[in-house]
């Protein structure tokens, strides 16, 4: 059997899109994006997003489970890891005093870290595990929707 893996890994990338912005995240693919939504006032969620199996099977999951709760961030954004390097370079460059992780989580209010989820946060645990880090986050720096 002969599998063409750039075709097998763009299936596995649009799949981890599409999951993401599905449950209500949007992506951001460029610098200027990043920057755009990053400005905005309130708080902001940014997901680190990724192709490994603990975005897959934890982060995307809780991050999508994560959001029913009764305080959320007031923007949702991703950006992608290996794929869209120039928004994730730029993402991180507003993540002062956090090493990159991905996948990962970081909240933002008016455009200033707060607090992030990093991948040792979200791998090796169950994404309930991860959906009560993110919902204590939400707890600590968000308002009542």
């Amino acid at each position: 059997m002969n599998i063409d893996f750039n075709l097998f890994m763009n299936d596995v990338v649009r799949q981890a899109r599409q999951e993401i912005t599905a449950a209500g995240y949007k992506e951001l693919t460029s610098s200027a994006e990043v920057e755009e939504a990053l400005a905005q006032k309130g708080t902001t969620l940014v997901m680190i997003n990724s192709v490994c199996g603990c975005a897959g099977g934890v982060a995307r999951p809780a991050a999508a489970h994560a959001l029913h709760y009764d305080k959320r961030p007031d923007h949702l954004v991703t950006v992608f890891a290996g794929q869209d390097k120039e928004a994730t370079e730029k993402a991180r460059s507003y993540f002062t005093g956090f090493p990159p992780s991905s996948p990962s989580f970081a909240l933002l209010k008016d455009g200033k870290i707060c607090t992030m989820v990093e991948r040792h946060d979200i791998e090796g645990f169950a994404p309930t595990e991860v959906v009560q880090k993110l919902q204590s986050v939400f707890e600590q720096y968000c308002e009542e929707v």
